[in-house]
């Protein structure tokens, strides 16, 4: 269950509504992010099995997987058959009383069921319509399917994540998908703070890869300028030396950010070098960077004969930023992610596991999380009941239908 100490005062998204439709990653972890801050989220699902993610990776012993207590917690679930008529007019129905519909699906889907953003500028002028696509809803990619792994290609990570001699390498998580999400959800709270009081909402349009190409930093503008194309660069960052990541005698791996001026000095010092502390070469990055492999292998030659904890001692005593790679055990048995309140405590089927907390964090108005992601379709009757005002006949007419 969800920890009973944790504040439960006002959050800064109270008294927003979100209709989230979609499923899998991106548009419902900007509703998971949504809801945490305190919109009342509600998930359309299909009738059935619902949403996917219910069933992806590990799974608690009621066959449900543990991603899904995660990305749909706070949430309320109601199940609708987008495929029949009378389902889709549910949804146009709850769309017109909410503040904001959140949706992945490819573009024209929501259209060729009568519930793109068009269909309510009259009937809920205010509405904050936030579509999250692979390539966006214009343009000549539009139709394309977009994963997380070929918009991360496409958006420019790819080519600049690895090493020059090997394939491009993918980090294990659908990193697209949470940048996107995110991106939603800047695009949402925008779009509420331009609507004001008295204003009208708009449409917010997420793209996968254009996540994805906002983390580009220079790349663009070097290349408009000069026609350099950054390369990958393995573990370290092209034109800042040195930043690294260096095995110690343990066949553990740290990572040392020695870039700025007086900071190298300081790490020289700790690697035994004072000579390199005080060369003329090395007094700033540009000097640095033409002399890269000289700096890393001093660097190495004392790191490959000193323990990690050795190493991140000295450096830590020295002011050098560095720090271990963590794996999730590590972040489990390391104080300060409990000291920060990094875990928090759901049920998931007879058990209790611990979720991330999601940030940032609010000192005044903080995000929280109340409850684990629902069964399918556990709120269905009262969401139709209390926001449609629909009778407890015709919700079983509608059940009937298979609508619901």
């Amino acid at each position: 269950m969800v920890d009973p100490t944790l504040n439960t005062g006002r959050r800064p998204l109270d008294g927003v509504t979100v209709l989230e439709m979609g499923q899998l990653i991106a548009g419902p972890q900007a509703g998971c992010v949504l809801a945490y801050f305190g919109a009342k989220v509600i998930k359309v699902e299909p009738p059935g099995k619902g949403d996917p993610i219910r069933q992806w990776r590990l799974l608690d012993d009621e066959g449900t997987s543990y991603w899904w207590q995660s990305i749909a917690r706070n949430k309320q679930s109601i199940t609708l058959n987008l495929r029949t008529e009378s389902g889709r007019d549910l949804a146009r129905r709850l769309v017109d009383k909410v503040d904001v519909v959140l949706e992945n699906f490819r573009p024209g889907a929501m259209e060729k069921w009568g519930l793109g953003p068009d269909t309510f500028k009259e009937s809920n002028p205010r509405l904050v319509y936030t579509r999250v696509s692979g390539y966006g809803q214009s343009g000549p990619m539009s139709s394309y399917p977009g994963y997380a792994s070929t918009c991360e290609a496409y958006g420019g990570f790819r080519y600049l994540n690895g090493f020059a001699d090997r394939p491009p390498v993918r980090p294990n998580l659908s990193l697209g998908d949470t940048l996107a999400a995110m991106h939603a959800v800047i695009g949402v709270l925008l779009a509420l703070l331009a609507r004001g009081d008295r204003g009208n909402g708009q449409v917010v349009d997420v793209s996968i890869f254009e996540s994805v190409y906002n983390m580009m930093e220079a790349v663009v503008p070097e290349y408009s300028a000069t026609g350099t194309v950054r390369e990958p660069s393995g573990s370290t960052l092209t034109g800042i030396v040195p930043t690294n990541t260096y095995l110690c005698s343990d066949k553990k791996y740290v990572v040392i950010g020695g870039n700025g001026d007086s900071i190298f000095k300081r790490l020289m010092k700790c690697a035994g070098r004072e000579d390199m502390a005080v060369d003329i070469r090395f007094s700033d990055n540009a000097g640095r960077v033409e002399h890269e492999a000289e700096i890393d292998d001093a660097i190495e030659t004392w790191t490959s004969s000193t323990s990690s904890s050795e190493v991140l001692s000295a450096l830590k005593l020295a002011d050098v930023p560095s720090g271990p790679i963590y794996s999730v055990e590590d972040m489990f048995n390391d104080p300060h992610y409990h000291a920060r309140g990094l875990f928090e405590k759901v049920g998931a089927g007879t058990r209790e596991v611990d979720i991330p907390a999601i940030h940032p964090k609010l000192q005044g108005t903080p995000g929280r999380t109340d409850t684990a992601g629902p069964e399918v379709g556990q709120h269905t009757d009262e969401i139709l009941r209390d926001l449609l005002q629909l009778s407890d006949d015709t919700i079983d007419a509608l059940k009937q239908q298979k609508a619901v």
